[in-house]
């Protein structure tokens, strides 16, 4: 196992234009990856906690009949017991085959890779296991929590094939953060430390090689750095939001049209800022702006307007922190879209 992700890391552990700390981190994962789940784990990332099976009395007569891909989130892995428990109990809940989809191997270097590994080749990653799995050939409904939802938006835009029917977004990245983590208020500005870091740190983020190695400077977009060149040309999620004009890409637009959408906030996360992301809003001069008032939504550049304006974005609301849930609120989502709804693919 080691000598594998020491390939998949090579090429970057090579570069010496990385920042130093990263290129600590990155050679660590390639010498020591137990070392480096160690530190990714002394991070204390929320991670889904185990859930009770549902009762037979709450398992529906029928659903749409489709199988359901499960996407776990930063620091967390699909060989964990919660997101086993959360697999099983979705699986329980519709009748149909569930599976969660890791971006490695085994627990080490799905962990790893959450951080090591960028949006898009995660997602082709997926993208090969999906292939791989007959009992996904027909189509799926996706979700995700966390991080994991940006592995289902990437997958529904860059792929789609087999499709997704539907898609949970809890606690999402799908949209992107502004901050980082721990470090805000929701529904207030940002104070001088956050600002600080963001415009400093934003830049870096932009930066090809980080763009290349990290998966979090894939989803970051901050306030005052979004239409600037760097963005633009370097980002993965500029480019899932269609938001260079001379780099649009219809595939995206047209599988993005083809799904129907709920999306979970969490009301008070302290990991996403602003939490409107988790519901496809956004910071407009300076303001946080529900996702009706973006420019991206306007301009429909990835086919959001389109999807609303035809009823498929449904929006949820947890009243705690990030990855705050009770079974009940979980089992009542995959109920009520993956189960209530009919076969759209």
């Amino acid at each position: 196992m080691v000598r594998v992700l020491a390939l998949g890391l090579l090429s970057v552990a090579c570069a010496d234009e990385l920042p130093p700390t990263l290129q600590e981190f990155v050679d660590l994962a390639i010498n020591d990856p137990e070392a480096a789940v160690a530190e990714i784990r002394k991070m204390d990332f929320p991670m889904v906690q185990e859930i009770a099976m549902p009762t037979l009395a709450a398992v529906a007569a029928s659903g749409n009949g489709l199988p359901t891909v499960v996407g776990h989130g930063m620091g967390d892995s699909c060989f964990n017991r919660g997101m086993k428990s959360i697999t099983n109990g979705i699986a329980a809940k519709t009748g149909t085959y569930a599976t969660c989809i890791p971006t490695g191997g085994n627990v080490l270097s799905d962990t790893i890779n959450g951080f090591l590994k960028t949006m898009d080749s995660s997602i082709d990653y997926w993208n090969e296991k999906i292939q791989a799995d007959p009992k996904l050939a027909n189509g799926f409904n996706c979700i995700g929590f966390s991080q994991g939802n940006s592995q289902c938006r990437g997958y529904i835009e860059r792929y789609n094939n087999p499709p997704v029917a539907n898609w949970i977004s809890v606690h999402g990245t799908g949209m992107g953060v502004q901050a980082f983590p721990q470090c805000f208020t929701q529904e207030k500005k940002l104070g001088l430390l956050c600002r600080t870091f963001a415009e400093v740190l934003g830049d870096l983020a932009y930066n090809p090689l980080v763009q290349g190695i990290l998966y979090q400077s894939n989803y970051y977009r901050e306030a005052h750095k979004v239409g600037g060149k760097a963005y633009l040309k370097n980002s993965q999620i500029a480019q899932w939001n269609n938001e260079n004009p001379d780099n649009f890409n219809q595939t995206y637009k047209d599988n993005f049209i083809s799904v129907k959408y709920a999306m979970v906030k969490a009301a008070g996360d302290s990991m996403v800022y602003p939490n409107q992301c988790e519901q496809w809003g956004d910071i407009e001069d300076g303001k946080i702006t529900e996702y009706t008032g973006t420019e991206y939504y306007k301009q429909d550049l990835f086919g959001l307007k389109t999807v609303d304006e035809a009823g498929g974005i449904a929006l949820e609301q947890t009243t705690g922190d990030h990855l705050q849930f009770t079974s009940d609120e979980l089992y009542g989502w995959v109920e009520k879209y993956f189960m209530n709804t009919e076969v759209t693919v």
